[in-house]
């Protein structure tokens, strides 16, 4: 600044400390709030809290959905993780527009995420149940939820600013600290509180619940002074129709699940179980055959009443030629591989290591599949395991125990099971054979996914075990034992094969039935020759194994 009182010919200048402007279309500080600056930025921090928290609920609820409705749960997860990322910058660069009215801008946000995020798990079970397709509703929620949630920082920035200035990078630090703590209650709370105790859905129109109330809550109250009267009525009404659509979505969830799971199964579904590990659905008419039962396990058709003793017989039998007094079947938790190794009368022990114990606890009460599996939870010679089988068999319970080992496992095209077909599952499995043992795998369907199935044949060479590998054809029904669903879908438009491999550590197992083998309705030494061959026809070579560190399966 130029001081002219100096004299002529001289200019001297003064400097005086100007005030900060403001920044650009940014309201300034509001003069009184309900409460002290500091309680007011710890309402604002707690509002952060909360909001992560719902945040990371509805991105890992999408996260499950897509991988229980669409399957893959890698891809799913790159999709949903990806998209909602890009959404989040989009979110932030778009929050700019609402700087000038932060408080009437958040609040609306809360409220269409909280509208957004409650209904999102139902809107995806619905486009699944009544359109057969929910990949293009999870990439749509997935954008909205990120643009919404990434819209939210930038907002409460200038919030909490304006209850007291303070250095940028200090206000930065503190609403961050606030969001991650609170995503990892968040992530805490999904798996071990909301799904188990709510279900999805249900969990889902919570979390939204809470959302609403607390956004709302804060701007209504701590920030009305910076609302129009209008603006106030308005935000009133929003937040009161949201969480009146919430709670009317919350009551009906029950009523919707029916309907949709009627859409999804047909309408004779008798059983419908949401165990800590999956959804588990049993049809047939309550008093009709055991032939008429079908089981899915998440939406997939996992046994057919009609056709499932083809499937059991081809992978159980073949390996039961030779000593068999000690038998492990991984997975079959439904009893249907047990029941065809018990009727072997020299069987001195059969164990079982199921990882959920709904579908043991259901193939032991109810009355249709009890019947199926031949009631085998009542015999004596019969013990479960409830564990990851990869887990067992790292114990050493598990060494040099047993003469048949039947994998009756998810197909490898699920990701879950994908560990459960890698060299190092099928090494342990050898370590529990006995010598001149036989392990028996189902490898998915040869004649659709000959990749997949002589990967596996691979990886149970790779893991130092000889193998012969056969197939069974005939399938009458959907029943896939795979991941492709089969939801009352005609049998032509599903592979007509199962595939097997069984294996051995002294040598190629030899491919027959015992003489002494009980009566079987599909199978003979006559045809697994000819399945053998079929199979040695379509063998596809140079296939690498499949390791945890690298699964190979597709």
């Amino acid at each position: 600044m130029i001081d002219r009182s100096a004299p002529r010919g001289v200019l001297r200048t003064r400097w005086r400390r100007l005030p900060a402007p403001e920044p650009r279309g940014v309201a300034r500080v509001p003069a009184a709030l309900p409460v002290r600056p500091r309680t007011g930025r710890l309402l604002v921090l707690a509002t952060v809290f909360v909001c992560a928290a719902c945040g990371l609920v509805y991105e890992l609820e999408l996260l499950a959905l897509g991988s229980y409705l669409i399957g893959d749960s890698v891809t799913q997860a790159s999709v949903v993780l990806s998209v909602m990322v890009f959404a989040m910058g989009v979110g932030s660069l778009l929050a700019k527009a609402l700087r000038n009215r932060p408080a009437f801008g958040f609040a609306a946000i809360e409220s269409a995420l909280a509208l957004l995020g409650g209904l999102s798990a139902i809107a995806l079970y619905a486009s699944f149940a009544w359109l057969g397709e929910s990949r293009p509703a999870l990439v749509a929620f997935s954008f909205a939820i990120g643009v919404l949630i990434g819209a939210e920082i930038p907002l409460l920035m200038v919030l909490i600013q304006r209850i007291r200035r303070q250095d940028a990078g200090g206000a930065v630090a503190d609403l961050f600290a606030a969001d991650y703590v609170g995503a990892l209650v968040g992530g805490l709370a999904f798996p071990f509180l909301l799904l188990p105790v709510l279900g999805q859905l249900t969990g889902a129109m919570v979390t939204g619940t809470v959302n609403a109330t607390v956004g709302g809550g804060l701007v209504l109250w701590l920030f009305r002074r910076d609302l129009s009267r209008r603006a106030r009525w308005l935000l009133i009404a929003a937040n009161i129709a949201v969480l009146a659509v919430l709670a009317s979505a919350t009551v009906l969830a029950d009523d919707f699940e029916r309907v949709a799971r009627r859409a999804v199964y047909g309408g004779e579904v008798r059983v419908a179980v949401q165990t800590g590990v999956q959804e588990l659905v049993l049809t047939g008419p309550p008093t009709g055959s055991p032939r008429s039962l079908d089981l899915f396990l998440d939406g997939r058709l996992r046994v057919s009443g009609y056709d499932e003793y083809r499937y059991h017989e081809a992978l159980v039998h073949p390996a039961m030629t030779g000593p068999h007094s000690r038998v492990l079947v991984l997975g079959g938790g439904d009893g249907l591989a047990a029941r065809e190794v018990l009727r072997y009368r020299d069987v001195d022990s059969v164990t079982v290591v199921e990882l959920d114990p709904g579908v043991v606890r259901l193939a032991r009460t109810d009355p249709m599949l009890s019947a199926l599996n031949g009631r085998v939870y009542e015999d004596p010679r019969l013990g479960v395991v409830t564990q990851d089988a990869f887990r067992w068999l790292r114990g050493p319970a598990a060494r040099d125990r047993f003469d048949v080992i039947v994998s009756d496992l998810p197909d490898p095209g699920i990701t879950p099971s994908t560990k459960l077909y890698s060299q190092e599952f099928y090494g342990l499995a050898a370590r529990a054979l006995r010598p001149g043992g036989r392990l028996a795998v189902h490898a998915g369907p040869l004649a659709t996914r000959p990749r997949t199935y002589w990967t596996v044949e691979a990886t149970l060479r790779a893991a130092g075990l000889s193998t012969a590998p056969y197939s069974a054809g005939g399938r009458l029904s959907g029943f896939a034992a795979g991941p492709d669903r089969a939801l009352g879908a005609a049998p032509e438009a599903h592979p007509q094969d199962w595939g097997f491999v069984l294996a051995a550590r002294e040598g190629v197992p030899a491919l027959r039935v015992e003489r002494d083998a009980p009566a079987l309705r599909s199978l003979s030494t006559r045809s697994l020759g000819d399945a053998a061959r079929d199979a040695e026809r379509s063998r596809v070579t140079g296939l690498p194994p499949s390791t945890l560190p690298h699964p190979r399966y597709s």
